[in-house]
């Protein structure tokens, strides 16, 4: 197996452009591609232009009807079936957007073929992430869900066991919704509580059909106000023994920016520095449960100068295994660059003054009079017990 990490980069994934009032601005990827290159991490890793997902490969998740419509949408955006979540506000038609939503796809699905086949033991996508789209709609910024696509074609391509592990402030409900009844994929999703943010979903009890898939779902969802030492304590609290206990051969991660306190549209408060250290910690993770085969993917994000480059070159720089300082100055030529593109002042530094970042581990104990530790208590209450662990 190859030592060397994969960078999934396409230029033309930026053609995933609902328009200029929607918060997904595509300039996101472009600044953090440009990020990436002023630091010199795409001379550390193997830059990667995958094909678009062709529809067979689709159709591993989504409804041919669906695509079909996209695909309709895409040719004449005017026309978009709004019974498909096509042609909303969330998810307003594009001319293009089928090439572009399967362009993304495949930069996914190529990066986990690359880790299974052992061409790299690491591949990143962050273009990717998609983790909202459905079998049969579109939803959140999401037409076709990258990151489920990557695991189905994982268990077509031998898997017994993979492992989802969604960090964004949504939760990651395409993702379970698509692997709800199937026991070999195990999704873990830290999100922002149900009652204050989109989707609604992504509740404790949300454990996985009965059967043999009860217990492959996990989610911990936490409160408004979660900062940097509570959103780590809830990481460690569950991820690390469930991802022990079912022993994943493969670990796709999904590392949405989005929980950032800056971030426009949700109500976390966690920093660049704490992002940094899950993405550390899921590194780890994949070496110590997985024999370091590590898929690793972008998603949400809208403060997309100021935290969604940074975000995501650390987690290339993590995963090339060369980890970018959190004191590091950025180049001033990238800060040029921002300021040509958005009339903004780019950041000066990769770090948010939060590192090293400290919190409490589960071990310790807890306050059960503490919201954050009663969302963690009933994440491990729901599912440990179905695992086979302690709560």
């Amino acid at each position: 197996m190859s030592g060397r990490a994969q960078l999934m980069w396409d230029e033309a994934v930026t053609g995933y452009d609902f328009g200029p009032d929607h918060p997904m601005d595509p300039v996101r990827l472009a600044l953090t591609w440009k990020l990436v290159q002023a630091f010199g991490l795409d001379r550390d890793v193997e830059v990667v232009a995958a094909k678009p997902a062709g529809e067979s490969t689709l159709r591993l998740v989504h409804r041919e009807d669906y695509v079909e419509a996209v695909k309709a949408a895409s040719a004449d955006p005017g026309a978009a079936d709004g019974s498909y979540g096509l042609g909303t506000m969330d998810d307003p038609a594009f001319a293009g957007m089928h090439e572009a939503s399967a362009l993304i796809a495949g930069q996914s699905v190529g990066a986990a073929e690359a880790v299974w086949r052992g061409e790299a033991l690491h591949a990143v996508n962050f273009a990717g992430g998609l983790h909202h789209a459905m079998p049969g709609g579109a939803s959140g910024f999401c037409i076709y869900n990258d990151a489920s696509l990557a695991i189905a074609r994982l268990l077509e391509l031998g898997a017994e066991r993979v492992a989802y592990v969604d960090v964004d402030v949504h939760h990651g409900d395409g993702v379970q919704a698509a692997f709800w009844e199937d026991p070999r994929v195990l999704t873990i999703s830290l999100h922002e509580h149900p009652r204050t943010l989109f989707p609604q979903t992504g509740w404790p009890e949300e454990t996985g059909a009965e059967g043999a898939a009860e217990g492959s779902a996990v989610n911990v969802a936490l409160p408004a106000g979660t900062g940097d030492a509570g959103w780590l304590r809830a990481f460690h609290a569950v991820v690390p023994e469930v991802l022990a206990e079912f022993r994943p051969q493969v670990l796709v991660t999904q590392h949405g920016a989005d929980t950032h306190f800056e971030d426009p549209l949700a109500h976390l408060a966690v920093s660049l520095d704490a992002q940094r250290a899950v993405q550390v910690a899921c590194h780890e993770l994949a070496h110590s449960y997985a024999e370091g085969r590590w898929v690793a993917l972008g998603g949400g994000g809208y403060a997309v100068v100021d935290v969604v480059p940074r975000s995501w070159t650390h987690l290339v720089g993590v995963a090339a295994g060369r980890e970018i300082l959190p004191e590091a100055v950025i180049p001033e030529g990238w800060r040029q660059e921002v300021f040509a593109r958005t009339r903004q002042l780019g950041p000066g530094r990769m770090t948010d003054g939060r590192w090293p970042v400290s919190f409490a581990g589960w071990e310790a104990g807890y306050d059960p009079a503490d919201r954050l530790d009663q969302a963690v208590l009933a994440a491990r209450r729901a599912v440990f017990p179905l695992r086979g662990l302690l709560a």
